[in-house]
């Protein structure tokens, strides 16, 4: 048996034991090791005196991983990230941040609604992760929502769409690890994910705004604000802006020049603004401490599923599985375009058994260099190239794509996990009813990836200009 066989084997078990229920992390560490004794075994001829050998020297090699992959400056920007949106979070600047939103478009048809998605996607801003942002607005945004005479479902659904907000606008913990998997620059891959996430905030508006026009029970407006009391809502607001402003500045510097720092350092300083800011509004230890214990245990079960997928990646770089799926695809006669259709309806599929993080570096390894082999290469010009841009452009573009993908896997049964974060949230809701309440959202996030594969400068214009 090649081993290339091989590894079409052992990653068919590995799938098979993630759809039997077992953690993602462990499920690709275990196919990593296996397929490797696997593989220097039937170098020896699975002579069965060098069973041991093959498991030692596989042993060997998977050992190395998560120590030499994990420790890498790049990925302290994850627990740095998610630390900004707990803080801001237990120091109350989300609530803030949902009022003066219901305020400024509650007047709108659905106006609660829509004020829910703005808010979101603000505190997106200062929150790299997708389940964190979900369980914060599960907690402020239903109950008023539910106030206000929307159904429970719908608004859970709300609640649940808009948190993959945080997936695309940065900080966002996905963007860095696929930056990191696929070797592309960090920084031009989180300003890549400002405007499509922006976008999709719009789009998720729309979708609410013509319900409401269409069903006039739907979603009330909110009415009775004044002018005066839009403005007194303001600066409760202004300390996630203002963080927000800080990063972006720091990692891009729109002055002109070089950036000030890198977006490590970007995320350590919003980190520490946010604290100061936090202890300026009276944050006390107990906060304090629930902040920080919940960022660890967010960011311990981010890097477990890192550490675990790399063993299986390395794997894969033996069984020379991404140079044959790579030759594989680039031998297809159908158009180039096609074939990228087809590989994002497969991460729609992929995603209703598996979550975002674990689909996305289980299958990157694979499918991005088939993806650039498709452009041209990584080194391709935009002249030369298949798509119209260049090797770097398209892995941005690209990136964006499949993070995408991987937001709307977070609310497709049966695994969608910002549905079963809502729901544990909230105990009056099942994840059936979450379920039902993100189907409006699904039509909205087809038309936002529609538009981004048609018009890649929506992604591309901002990085462009780093």
């Amino acid at each position: 048996m090649t081993p290339t066989e091989i590894g079409i084997w052992v990653s068919m078990g590995m799938l098979v034991l993630v759809v039997l229920g077992m953690r993602v992390a462990f499920a690709a560490a275990l196919a990593g090791l296996v397929g490797l004794v696997w593989i220097f075994w039937a170098k020896k001829g699975y002579d069965p005196d060098q069973f041991w050998w093959a498991l030692t020297v596989a042993t060997k090699t998977a050992g190395q991983v998560p120590h030499s992959k994990i420790a890498s400056q790049a990925l302290s920007l994850i627990p740095t990230f998610i630390l900004i949106g707990y803080l801001a979070y237990h120091a109350g600047f989300t609530r803030a941040l949902f009022d003066a939103a219901k305020k400024w478009v509650g007047w709108v048809p659905g106006g609660m609604a829509v004020a829910t998605v703005f808010a979101t996607a603000g505190f997106s801003a200062v929150s790299g992760a997708s389940v964190a942002t979900s369980a914060v607005f599960a907690r402020i945004a239903i109950p008023e929502m539910q106030a206000n005479g929307y159904d429970k479902r719908f608004a859970a659904g709300v609640v649940a769409a808009a948190g993959t907000l945080a997936s695309l606008i940065p900080p966002s913990a996905i963007l860095v690890i696929y930056a990191i998997i696929v070797e592309q620059d960090v920084g031009r891959l989180l300003l890549a994910g400002f405007i499509p996430g922006v976008f999709s905030a719009l789009v998720y508006g729309a979708i609410i705004i013509g319900l409401a026009l269409a069903i006039p029970s739907f979603g009330p407006p909110l009415r009775g604000f004044t002018w005066g009391e839009r403005f007194r809502a303001l600066p409760g607001a202004l300390p996630i802006l203002f963080v927000v402003f800080i990063i972006i500045v720091f990692i891009y510097n729109p002055f002109g020049g070089d950036a000030w720092g890198t977006p490590t350092e970007g995320g350590a300083i919003g980190a520490f603004v946010v604290f100061l800011m936090a202890v300026w509004r009276g944050m006390r230890w107990r906060a304090f401490r629930d902040a920080l214990l919940e960022t660890a245990r967010l960011s311990v079960m981010i890097f477990s599923i890192i550490w675990g997928v790399l063993i299986y990646v390395r794997f894969l770089g033996f069984a020379d599985l991404p140079g044959v799926f790579s030759d594989w695809i680039t031998s297809l006669e159908m158009s180039p375009m096609l074939i990228l259709v087809m590989i994002l309806l497969a991460y729609a599929v992929l995603g209703m058994f598996m979550d975002a993080i674990g689909m996305l570096l289980l299958t990157l390894p694979v499918v991005y260099p088939a993806v650039m082999a498709l452009n041209g290469g990584e080194s391709v010009s935009a002249e030369m190239s298949t798509f119209g841009m260049s090797g770097p452009m398209c892995a941005i573009w690209f990136g964006i794509l499949v993070v995408k993908m991987a937001e709307f896997c977070l609310i497709t049964p049966p695994i969608g996990l910002n549905c079963f974060v809502v729901a544990g949230v909230r105990p009056d809701l099942s994840v059936q009813d979450v379920f039902k309440g993100v189907t409006p959202f699904f039509i909205a996030d087809a038309l936002t990836i529609a538009l981004l594969v048609a018009f890649p400068a929506i992604v591309l214009w901002l990085p462009s200009l780093a």
